[in-house]
């Protein structure tokens, strides 16, 4: 395995274990902000049980996306000095500003887990409130640097050197907005089916009504999460086709440039004979939705010089993933909303809440599926037109070692998320065992 091989591998597995934690952080505590109103406003018992077990599961997500993202942020300068050679004066702002919001949210948590009957309860709920407006706070921050990478701006490059450094312009560059609100809004939609997937299930096995509301909450979260995304998602590509046009051409696997060009769904990219095998055409369909125009065209990979050219089918299979998994859940999304308000018993039938137990990994899929979409179709470029990747790579070798490190690190702290989450699903039934046997 070639050292750039093992740094992109270590990259991947990094970031690919930290979102899951980054997407927690977003939307777990808008949810447990939401019970808590809820018991605020009704005094109902159960919604307060529910907020602090949903206060429980944060901090746990917190606190191993605290050592995950840890971890992540020496490895940019580990393994790609080259990379912040350039772009440490340009976009270090937002990466300082998004070590602010973490900060901030830790304390908010703290404030909030050790509050309960020391706090006024408004006072207590806004601290609930300031943990999740610091974790999207973040996750925005973050974005605006990845952003920058796939749209660099801020600087002017002279004779391989940046020249003019603008830090405001590098920040709000032209795909940090819409690239963070498609995450923000993913992390709602992941994290909500994943919350009600558990109530349902738990549901099945425990028919306690805790469950009921957890899964109602969640799942409508979910639900407008989810018919919103289609929507950023199409915007997504849009600006995708202006800026990117060769990650456009992988994500479609589209190689010939033509007027009228078809959107394939489906399909495996030959790149080697330059084809699609297997998929289905929609005609024009691609020129339309990525330009607003039947007749656009669309310029295909060939047009594109084969060095500059991402991993073409890598980047369709992901994108095709994501798009199926998005309307897939905006459909359940509609159709959950609707049993909700016109058929509320329909809602909590066992067939419909095993389907939820079935779609509880689905957005979190997505969100893989997505970042592949972002990293590898961004390839052979980290920052996009300035830099390759292989030029911003570390000489030190033995990258392979560390590879292993980080695999092993991940893989431990998976076993111990998986250990005290079962812990708390256990102490949650034990508790609703011993009030259920209470009251009778």
């Amino acid at each position: 395995m070639t050292d750039l091989l093992a740094a992109r591998l270590q990259m991947a597995l990094s970031l690919g274990f930290h979102i899951i934690f980054a997407a927690i952080g977003v939307a777990m505590p808008v949810l447990m902000a939401t019970s808590y109103r809820e018991y605020l406003r009704t005094g109902n018992a159960e919604a307060k049980q529910l907020t602090k077990a949903w206060s429980k599961g944060v901090a746990i997500f917190f606190a191993v996306g605290a050592v995950s993202g840890t971890a992540l942020s020496f490895e940019l300068g580990l393994l790609w000095p080259g990379f912040m050679k350039y772009a440490g004066p340009i976009i270090g702002m937002p990466f300082s500003w998004e070590g602010t919001a973490f900060f901030l949210e830790a304390i908010a948590l703290g404030i909030f887990l050790y509050g309960w009957d020391k706090l006024q309860p408004k006072l207590h709920w806004l601290s609930a409130v300031a943990v999740g407006i610091a974790g999207i706070t973040s996750a925005m921050f973050v974005i605006c640097a990845n952003g920058w990478m796939n749209s660099p701006a801020g600087f002017t490059w002279n004779g391989g050197q940046p020249t003019d450094v603008d830090p405001w312009a590098a920040m709000f560059n032209d795909a940090a907005f819409l690239q963070g609100l498609h995450m923000v809004i993913a992390s709602f939609q992941a994290v909500g089916c994943a919350v009600a997937g558990c109530h349902a299930w738990l549901y099945l096995k425990r028919k306690h009504r805790i469950h009921e509301k957890g899964l109602k909450i969640a799942f409508v979260v979910a639900a407008f999460s989810s018919i919103a995304q289609p929507i950023l998602g199409d915007l997504s590509a849009k600006s995708v086709a202006k800026r990117q046009p060769a990650k456009l051409a992988a994500m479609e696997a589209h190689f010939e440039t033509s007027r009228g060009a078809p959107l394939l769904l489906g399909g495996l990219p030959d790149e080697v004979a330059g084809e699609t095998r297997y998929a289905i055409k929609v005609p024009k369909m691609l020129s339309m939705l990525a330009y607003g125009d039947f007749e656009a065209e669309v310029k295909g990979l060939n047009d594109f010089p084969a060095t500059e050219r991402p991993p073409v089918a890598v980047t369709h299979i992901a994108f095709q993933i994501m798009v199926a998994i998005g309307t897939l859940l905006a459909g359940v999304g509609v159709i959950g909303l609707w049993l909700l308000k016109y058929r509320p018993k329909g809602f909590m039938n066992p067939l419909w809440l095993k389907i939820l137990v079935f779609l509880t990994p689905t957005g979190f899929i997505a969100i893989e599926a997505g970042w592949i979409v972002t990293e590898v179709g961004r390839q052979p470029w980290i920052i996009y037109g300035y830099l390759r990747t292989a030029d911003a790579l570390t000489r030190r070798p033995g990258v392979t070692y560390t590879l292993a490190l980080y695999a092993a690190l991940y893989s431990i702290l998976t076993i111990v998320v998986a250990v005290l989450l079962t812990r708390q699903f256990s102490l949650l039934d034990r508790d609703l065992s011993t009030s259920d046997s209470a009251k009778e």
